[in-house]
């Protein structure tokens, strides 16, 4: 195996694979002198400026970099996509009467409020004897929120929640309210009534005498139907796939995320879809995806959602390079330029063929930007309420945590993929893209499921007042 490596013919650091007494692993060297001042340059791009002068062959990380973001740059639109020839592909999914297919078979139970989280979750438990046959799971996806929120936030906990509802991956859902919540039952029946479901049901606790028997019992119906649900051959083109870092490290840019990139654009010549979210982590890479938007119409609406988002930090008097985290910095990312470069990488060579408010589903087939923070759980959550029915998470530092569809954890190392096997799917050290493109095969066909698929969690992302 190579020591270090250079990416990029224009870059003046390289990367230490193996690491020493002097540059530990996935930080960067300097390959030449550096002058204070001058540009600090990784994957071609610049991704800070050097703080102090700086030897070749001498440790490039903070204490010698600082970033070079600019807070209001100018945008400009070049459209710089790649193609490929179209592929054919079949995994083996759910068929819906409602859009895409789904790559599991469950059943949903969803809380209009906190409040009533532990009946939902008493539901939830008594309801394990109903997952027989292909059912692969009944979860109740509880959450603090629902009531006490107000304006766009209470918007968007409604919306997101129905988006929830919508998911592919769901045969049944059950919607339980408490009945006094702002968030209530008449309004989430209100935003679903267009999409014509007849597989949600709804009800409210203060409106029955017994909720949990009366929950279990919708369930036990739901149960004997989904049961008899079963694969079929459907082409790739059905399947979207959400993209998603967290606990980043300096391997995350050179081996997981290009190779989730390589799986994006498989997966766009398919007839597929992707969805990259995480809008503070594209700060300092957003020029690049810019020049990826099919057309000027596209570009001005992803212009928007970038200068949307880094006006929201300035108002909050944060600034928008509040990034990276410790644990990135430990893994070797220095600027947030650097850990957006690698960031954005998970999205492939193809184009962006639209844009996503939070809480939207996607619409078109190719990649969405969704409008959405970087926090791991909440971004998540957004990418799978947009219609993903499988979440790639690229990780060097490791987590157990998962959304409410299944998460595939793509290690960026060798050494979290050996230490954190129990969280770990796949090792994108080896670059395989053959194995893990069969590994999403068999994962969505049912073949096999994912590290810590038994959790199912959901996050709101708010930024307004609680009462």
């Amino acid at each position: 195996m190579k020591e270090r490596v250079i990416i990029n013919g224009k870059d003046n650091v390289g990367v230490s694979l193996t690491g020493d007494d002097k540059i530990p692993a996935g930080h960067k060297f300097a390959v030449r002198d550096v002058k204070k001042g001058e540009a600090v340059v990784k994957y071609g791009e610049v991704i800070g400026r050097a703080s102090r002068d700086i030897k070749a062959g001498e440790w490039v990380h903070t204490h010698n970099v600082k970033s070079h973001l600019d807070e209001t740059p100018e945008y400009s639109y070049d459209f710089a996509a790649a193609t490929f020839p179209p592929e054919n592909a079949v995994f083996k999914g759910f068929k819906r009467k409602y859009g895409r297919a789904g790559v599991r078979n469950e059943i949903y139970i969803i809380p209009t409020v906190g409040c009533v989280n532990n009946v939902c979750r008493i539901i939830e438990k008594r309801a394990q004897k109903y997952v027989t046959g292909s059912i692969d799971g009944i979860f109740s996806l509880c959450h603090q929120f629902g009531c006490s929120q107000l304006g766009e936030d209470n918007e968007n906990i409604k919306k997101l929640l129905c988006s929830v509802a919508l998911n592919p991956n769901a045969s049944f859902v059950l919607f339980v309210g408490l009945g006094c919540e702002n968030n209530g039952l008449d309004g989430i029946k209100e935003y679903l009534q267009p999409f014509g479901r007849d597989n949600i049901a709804y009800f409210n606790c203060q409106d029955v005498k017994d909720e949990v028997e009366y929950g279990l019992s919708i369930v036990k119906d739901f149960a004997e139907k989904a049961k008899n649900y079963k694969r079929e051959e459907t082409p790739l083109s059905e399947l979207c796939i959400g993209l998603k870092c967290g606990g980043s490290d300096g391997y995350s840019g050179l081996t997981a995320n290009p190779l989730v990139g390589k799986i994006t654009d498989k997966v766009v010549a398919c007839g597929g879809s992707a969805v990259l979210t995480e809008v503070p982590e594209m700060f300092g890479a957003e020029q690049l995806l810019m020049n990826k938007c099919k057309n000027e119409q596209v570009f001005n609406r992803y212009k928007k959602m970038i200068e949307d988002f880094k006006d929201y930090y300035t108002k909050q008097g944060f600034p928008v390079y509040e990034n990276p985290s410790p644990g990135n910095k430990k893994g070797g990312i220095t600027t947030l330029e650097e850990k957006s470069l690698g960031c954005v990488e998970k999205a492939g060579s193809t184009q962006i063929t639209d844009v996503l408010a939070y809480g939207d589903l996607v619409k078109e087939k190719g990649v969405s930007a969704l409008n959405a923070p970087g926090n791991d759980l909440i971004a998540a959550t957004a990418l799978a309420a947009s219609g993903c029915q499988i979440v790639l998470f690229t990780t060097g530092r490791g987590t157990p945590f998962s959304t409410f569809v299944p998460t595939m954890k793509i290690a960026s190392n060798d050494r979290l993929a050996d230490f954190k096997d129990n969280w770990i799917d796949f090792d994108a050290f080896s670059m395989d893209e053959d194995g893990l493109f069969n590994l999403l095969i068999d994962v969505i066909s049912g073949e096999k499921k994912v590290k810590n698929e038994e959790i199912r969690e959901i996050a709101f992302y708010k930024t307004g007042v609680t009462l």
